[in-house]
């Protein structure tokens, strides 16, 4: 479940492999929450994520939520099947 995280000039890289479910979730957001505001944009690749449930789902809703308010512009560059399956079981367009 390792986030990797790297700076390219002014924008984080963020990319999850692995599960991003309730065994992991609270592992990423401590991770990843604090990095928010660390570059004005952050572009988060989901493509290798293996398996998303609800848990996994909230954790991107909240750092959704929470990157304007700490500055930082966030884009999705990449969704594996799972994520997009989760999305779609949501009825959230992504």
């Amino acid at each position: 479940m390792p986030l990797l995280y790297e700076i390219d000039d002014d924008t984080a890289q963020v990319q999850i492999e692995g599960e991003l479910t309730i065994y992991t979730a609270a592992d990423l957001a401590a991770q990843w929450l604090p990095r928010l505001g660390a570059t004005p944009r952050m572009a988060v690749d989901l493509s290798q994520v293996t398996e998303m449930d609800g848990a996994g789902l909230q954790l991107l809703l909240m750092v959704q939520r929470e990157a304007p308010k700490a500055g930082t512009e966030l884009t999705v560059t990449g969704q594996s099947k799972a994520v997009t399956e989760t999305l779609a079981l949501c009825n959230l367009v992504a």
